[in-house]
Formats: C-alpha cells, sequence, structure tokens
C-alpha cells in the first residue's frame, strides 16, 4: 500500500499552540499551499491581535524592504491593550543578508521579547537554509518551521466535501478525486473552482459533468489528455488538444517539457505493468494523494509498449536539444511533429 505521509512535526505544534491560546515567539512559515498559510496567519492573528487595534500590535514588513532597524522596533514595542504583539516579515531570504544585516538579525533573534511574536513568512521566496552561515542557522533552528504542504487524499477530500456543503451541494469521492485530477491539489488553486463548480451545478449532486463545463484545467491534466490520445491512436484529438494550448500562448518549451514529463510517468506505469506492481507502487513513487491518476497511467501504460515508451523519450530529449541550440527553429510546428511522430510509433507498435 501506498506510504501514508507522516504530519509536519512544525505544523503539528502551530495546532497545539493554538488550541492553547499560547503561541510561541519564532515561527517561519513556508511550503507551496498558501490557502492553509494565509489560514494560519489569520489564526495567529485572532489569538494575540484584538480587533482594533491592529495598528499596534500587528506589525508587516516586507523583505525587500525589510530594515533590520524598523524590524527591531517593532519587536520592541509593547503591546497594546493585549498581553503580545503579531510581526510578520514576508519574502527576505535571510540567507543572502549582507554581513552587517545578518550580524544585527542574529542579535534581535538572540533577544526576542517574550511579549513577541515573529513569523517569517516565505511565499515568492524559497526557505532554503544555508548551512555555511552556521550561527543564523542554529538561531533559525530554535524556530518552529511550519511547512504547509499539499494535504493528502482523505484530509482534502474533506475539506472539499465541507467547501461544497457550504455552497449547499455534495460531492462523493469519485468525483473529489476528479476534481483534484483536473484542476490540481493545492486548496489556494481548488477554491476558486469550486465557487464556480458549486455556482454552476444545478443539482445537489456534483457531477464529473459540472466539473468539465465550467473549470480550469491545469496544465499536467490536458497534457494528460493528450498524451492519452495518443496512446489509443487519436492523432486528431491530441493534434486539436495541442493546438488549443497554442492558441492560449502556453511556451511551447513549458509544453515540451511536461509533455515529457508524462511520458516519463507512463514509462514507469509500463513498467509496473510488466513486473505485476500496482498503483499504490506508483503513488509512491510519483507522491499522489490520490489513486484517480494512478488508475488512469495504469490504464494508459496498458495500450504501450516498454520500446515505444523508451522511444517517446528519446524523441523528447531530441527536440528538447534542438530547441536549445538551434536558432529559428519553429518551435509549435516541432511540437506537432512529435506528436505525429508519437501517434506514428504508437500504431507501428
Amino acid at each position: 500500500m501506498a506510504t501514508k505521509k507522516a504530519p509536519d512535526k512544525g505544523f503539528q505544534q502551530l495546532k497545539t499552540d493554538l488550541e492553547a491560546g499560547a503561541p510561541g515567539n519564532l515561527y517561519v512559515f513556508c511550503g507551496e499551499e498558501s490557502y492553509l498559510r494565509e489560514y494560519y496567519l489569520g489564526e495567529l492573528r485572532r489569538v494575540l491581535v484584538p480587533a482594533g487595534f491592529e495598528e499596534f500590535n500587528d506589525h508587516r514588513f516586507e523583505g525587500k524592504d525589510l530594515s533590520m532597524q524598523a524590524l527591531a522596533e517593532a519587536l520592541e514595542a509593547m503591546p497594546m491593550l493585549a498581553e503580545r504583539t503579531l510581526v510578520t516579515v514576508t519574502d527576505c531570504d535571510l540567507f543572502k543578508l549582507d554581513e552587517s544585516d545578518r550580524a544585527a538579525l542574529l542579535a534581535i533573534l538572540e533577544d526576542l521579547p517574550d511579549y513577541c511574536c515573529l513569523v517569517f513568512v516565505y511565499d515568492l521566496v524559497e526557505y532554503k537554509p544555508n548551512r555555511t552561515y552556521k550561527k543564523l542557522c542554529a538561531a533559525l533552528d530554535k524556530a518552529c518551521v511550519v511547512r504547509f504542504e499539499a494535504q493528502d487524499g482523505e484530509n482534502l477530500y474533506k475539506w472539499i466535501r465541507r467547501r461544497f456543503r457550504a455552497l449547499d451541494h455534495e460531492i462523493d469521492r469519485a468525483a473529489a478525486d476528479y476534481l483534484v485530477f483536473t484542476c490540481g491539489g493545492l486548496m489556494t488553486g481548488l477554491v476558486p473552482e469550486i465557487e464556480k463548480i458549486g455556482a454552476y451545478a444545478k443539482g445537489k449532486e456534483i457531477t464529473t459533468a459540472d466539473i468539465d463545463a465550467v473549470a480550469d484545467p491545469v496544465l499536467d491534466a490536458v497534457v494528460f489528455h493528450m498524451t492519452n490520445a495518443i496512446t489509443r491512436g487519436d492523432y486528431d484529438r491530441a493534434s486539436e488538444i495541442l493546438g488549443r494550448l497554442l492558441k492560449q500562448q502556453e511556451e511551447p518549451f513549458r509544453l515540451l517539457a511536461v509533455i515529457g514529463n508524462e511520458l516519463r510517468r507512463l514509462y514507469t506505469a509500463r513498467l509496473a505493468v510488466e513486473s505485476g506492481k500496482d498503483k499504490f507502487w506508483l503513488m509512491d513513487l510519483w507522491g499522489m494523494s490520490s489513486d484517480y491518476g494512478a488508475r488512469l497511467m495504469l490504464d494508459a501504460a496498458r495500450k504501450t509498449t516498454r520500446a515505444w515508451c523508451r522511444e517517446s523519450l528519446t524523441l523528447c530529449r531530441k527536440l528538447d536539444r534542438r530547441m536549445k541550440s538551434e536558432k529559428g527553429i519553429d518551435n509549435e510546428g516541432e511540437l506537432k511533429l512529435l506528436l505525429m511522430q508519437l501517434a506514428q510509433g504508437q500504431r507501428h507498435g
């Protein structure tokens, strides 16, 4: 069976702190699931900052404009009609500060007042500790690092169901899996899609037809349908999907990268078919939270051969080199030719 991802210790600690009404002094918020990150920032504000006193107790800084003196002053400012203050710093790469700012930050971190809660928030910037700065790493090792990652299948399904129930709709597990496959597994992206689908659907139960009618599919899902059409021998359908993506101004380089990645997944699925491995092996290999995509990959792989999968990857690598090395190449035309070659190889396989 697929290995269940262990809960993030920092995430669990944050939840415990909030339930006790006693947040810690220092947090680092990072990870791709911005919906959860913003939700828990809101929970910190709810616990720490009384309504109407935000100006005095809620201090916010952007990394590009951060002054260590201003940060120190905010941290030293006494709370007003509250027990503590909240200070957030968004998108400051602490490991790229100059030497003087780094020294000032170390002094700040070594003497944080008990009455403040400092949160470094990483949104557009990646949190990636540089261990060459040993003192700074040691100071940040004392922080509660909370990584907001995409949720696993069961947690995500429960959340999706709650969101639809708030819109007076129900959704079963199969439709929810299809929604995640179509629109991606991040709550941030699912929120607007659920709102659209809920507004569109006429029946109580959400169907895949409701999803297809109004949802905007992620690129990975569209490319899967394109490669799946090729494995079925339907070149016209694959070409139609590619044409639509190009009209939407998708970059050929990016499309080739996603096509290559999908073909790699298909190759591993073909190996799974030949060796008797199941969908759970694929889920572990590719970090899938639901078996829906794994089942689709296995179904598609059964229509191929190992030789075709291997040759398809070779064609992608060759085109990637040509796009990067040859000037004046017609990238869009080359992508269309690639699909034709893949389809011909599938038919002859």
